[in-house]
């Protein structure tokens, strides 16, 4: 018998932006998908008219695009087992509901919501778990036609058999349910559209999904999809769930954390290649123990069942560290690309796109984040701010040092980065041998008069970005 193809799908609701944990769960399905020569699908799932948005679903697809995961088949490009949003799949669900009322794994119940809540009621005062008391299991042809006439629309249930279901999770190992616990559960609503486990058994079912990865919070729907393939006569898929990811204080992840969304993170400025990396270790381990790798080395070292069953905490301290890495080794023209745009607010024309690619290179050193350029190149593009370095320009050191550095700084050769360097070190020492003043000291008083600033880039490169007009200027000012 050939085995099956391993094909595997992300399945997001448009409810909200594409949340960091729904892109870890997109990550493992390509990489899985990747390793094993399978495919990879994106299907949208958006039974919930209510709460999804053309908007959310857009931010979808361009939030999976800019971390790189492009699937096989979607709603975009379509594929043989579309479409590939469930709006757009209304039509086929009816068809297997009814499937299983013809087999007897199904019925019509036609309770109202508020019969419902009395039961959940009694349940509640019983101190017993909620199950459907299957009032309508044996309504009689005669009763339902009578119920109908009256305008009363059902929804469908599924007859749960009472047994101890077992399946083995790749990820949790051999899981067991008692079914009898779960009762008969809906499939169809009233309103005719499907409930989630329902339709997302049909939708994996006829796109062949062979591997459902997802996280643990979808354990508990685990046996009731189970049930509904068994009934429906498919092959169940192998299920992998993977631990949650949880905050630095061990809470569910929101946004009173930070960032939770991959877009925004992308607007804090973070890259994706660092920020899918990052994600990558929230439950699986590289078997060499280095961490900073491309999704290619994460796809050829991906172990399914060696990803961890705990939660992962997602720690903004280490993405911070990681993206600074990634930061600090980035093409400089790519990284000038991605940086410009968090310059708007400065007139970045003022300056050749050569001497913008130095004013990255010479200010990403320090920085975590691509915002943080808004302040560390600032006094590139504005004449600085003096609040911060005041008392500093006002004493006797930097006066000295000030009044000879415009003088001597006039016959400086901008041309020449040697003998710039050559220029400042010289100074330096004059200092030193003459009044004492450490090195150190003296470069402060000059730095703070040129970028309001008592930190920074580099000196040199800093005289030679601006230019010998703009620094003269800028002494000149100095009261």
């Amino acid at each position: 018998m050939t085995e099956q193809k391993t094909r595997v799908r992300i399945a997001p609701s448009p409810s909200g932006n594409l949340h960091i944990g729904t892109a870890r769960t997109a990550l493992f399905n390509y990489l899985f998908a990747k390793k094993t020569k399978g495919d990879y699908v994106l299907r949208i799932e958006d039974t919930d008219l209510d709460r999804s948005s053309e908007a959310y679903k857009q931010n979808i697809f361009d939030s999976l695009k800019a971390l790189g995961l492009s699937w096989d088949e979607g709603p975009d490009i379509g594929g043989q087992y579309g479409p590939y949003k469930q709006s757009e799949r209304f039509d086929i669900y009816p068809k297997y509901a009814q499937m299983l009322i013809d087999k007897g794994y199904a019925y019509e119940c036609f309770c109202s919501n508020e019969d419902l809540d009395k039961e959940h009621e009694i349940a509640n005062e019983k101190k017993i778990p909620y199950k459907y008391s299957r009032k309508c299991l044996n309504l009689t042809p005669e009763q339902k036609a009578e119920l109908k006439a009256k305008g009363i629309k059902p929804s469908i249930r599924f007859k749960v058999d009472y047994k101890e279901l077992v399946f083995c999770d790749l990820v949790k190992g051999e899981l067991k349910f008692d079914t009898s616990l779960i009762g008969d559960f809906a499939i169809m609503k009233s309103n005719g559209t499907p409930t989630y486990n329902f339709a997302v058994v049909v939708d994996d079912m006829l796109m062949k999904i062979s591997h459902v990865i997802r996280g643990e919070d979808h354990i508990s729907n685990t046996p009731k999809q189970i049930l509904i393939y068994e009934a429906l006569g498919a092959q169940v898929p192998k299920f992998a769930h993977l631990g949650m990811i949880l905050a630095p204080d061990r809470s569910k992840l929101s946004k009173r954390h930070g960032a939770t969304a991959v877009s925004d993170f992308i607007k804090e400025g973070y890259l994706t290649e660092a920020l899918l990396n990052f994600v990558a270790l929230l439950g699986w381990s590289p078997s060499d123990g280095v961490e900073i790798k491309n999704v290619d080395e994460i796809a050829a070292d991906f172990r399914i069942k060696e990803l961890s069953s705990s939660n992962s905490v997602f720690e903004y301290d280490k993405l911070n560290w990681m993206n600074g890495q990634y930061i600090k080794k980035m093409d400089i023209k790519k990284l000038t690309d991605l940086a410009l745009p968090f310059l708007k607010e400065y007139d970045t024309s003022l300056y050749s796109r050569e001497k913008l690619e130095k004013i990255i290179e010479v200010t990403r050193e320090p920085i975590t984040v691509l915002k943080d350029l808004v302040f560390d190149t600032q006094y590139f593009f504005e004449k600085p701010d003096y609040s911060e370095v005041q008392e500093l320009l006002n004493s006797e050191l930097s006066k000295k040092v000030l009044e000879k550095f415009k003088g001597d700084i006039k016959d400086y050769d901008f041309n020449n980065t040697q003998e710039l360097h050559d220029k400042l070190a010289d100074f330096r020492a004059y200092f030193k041998e003459n009044y004492g003043y450490k090195p150190k000291e003296t470069m402060w008083a000059i730095r703070a008069a040129i970028t309001g600033r008592t930190r920074g880039a580099d000196m040199v490169e800093i005289l030679l970005i601006l230019g010998k007009q703009e620094v003269i200027e800028r002494l000149e000012g100095i009261s």
